[in-house]
């Protein structure tokens, strides 16, 4: 047995059983709409990175996909004994926020299910967002990216905060949701400064900015988590090039707020 095959098989056992019984489900309960099915990859790996303002969005968002997708999750599910097993078996890989070692390899892994040509999902933000805002993005899923090669698919949700507002012990039903699936990023044209904390940030700003676009959320450049990351004194600036008549799209960041001019 390969390492790729323990890894397949220490996370996502059950998912393709929880799949078939939770898809039906969940498009009896809610409404999902789709725009932008066309972004997605048929095949080969990608990470999605998708606002997050309700508990529903992580399983709604696989439940939705025609793709097989593993999530990252908070390391604290697992000391419920409710969810320690079932996460894991649903194909969640759980991560410490605190950072250090048990960060790095849960980012070991996430490169795994990529290197295996699947889908791989991350916030970030880093956890819910509890005013409804987007929130400034940590840029592990840059530099996991700016490793694998892998393009970031920015994912904007919509109606799911309603679905199950914060606090809510369960979703209320036939409600609907919308799922905005953004242009694939590719990574590799910030170059392949995967610990240079400039790049990471620049294609994390990028990022969210396609987020914010998707998910017209405001834009609050603060972090939703209480860890704090170490970032450039300066302030960066991005050009975002759409292909659309030459037109380009400069987003300021740094301390300041998120703006765009076109």
């Amino acid at each position: 047995m390969t390492a790729t095959d323990r890894g397949e098989r220490q996370y996502g056992q059950l998912y393709p059983v929880a799949r078939a019984i939770l898809r039906p489900l969940f498009a009896l309960g809610w409404r999902t709409h789709i725009r932008g099915a066309e972004n997605l990859p048929d095949h080969g790996p990608a990470i999605l990175c998708p606002n997050h303002t309700s508990v529903i969005d992580s399983f709604l968002l696989p439940a939705a996909l025609p793709r097989r997708i593993t999530f990252v999750g908070k390391a604290e599910y697992l000391d419920d004994w409710k969810t320690k097993h079932l996460f894991p078996a649903l194909g969640m890989i759980p991560i410490d926020r605190s950072g250090g070692d048990s960060s790095a390899r849960a980012l070991d892994a996430a490169a795994e299910v990529l290197h295996r040509g699947e889908l791989f999902g991350i916030y970030p933000e880093g956890t819910r967002s509890r005013d409804g805002n987007l929130h400034k993005g940590h840029t592990g899923p840059a530099r996991l990216a700016l490793r694998t090669g892998a393009p970031l698919v920015p994912v904007g949700i919509l109606g799911t905060r309603e679905i199950q507002p914060p606090g809510a012990s369960a979703p209320r039903p036939f409600r609907p949701c919308e799922i905005r699936i953004g242009q694939p990023i590719d990574p590799l044209l910030h170059g392949e400064g995967a610990d240079d904390r400039l790049v990471l940030r620049q294609l994390t700003d990028e990022l969210m900015f396609e987020i914010r676009e998707l998910s017209g959320q405001k834009y609050v450049d603060e972090y939703a988590t209480r860890k704090h990351e170490a970032m450039p004194s300066q302030p960066t600036a991005i050009v975002l090039d759409r292909g659309n008549g030459g037109r380009a799209e400069r987003v300021a960041t740094g301390s300041g707020a998120m703006t765009a001019a076109r």
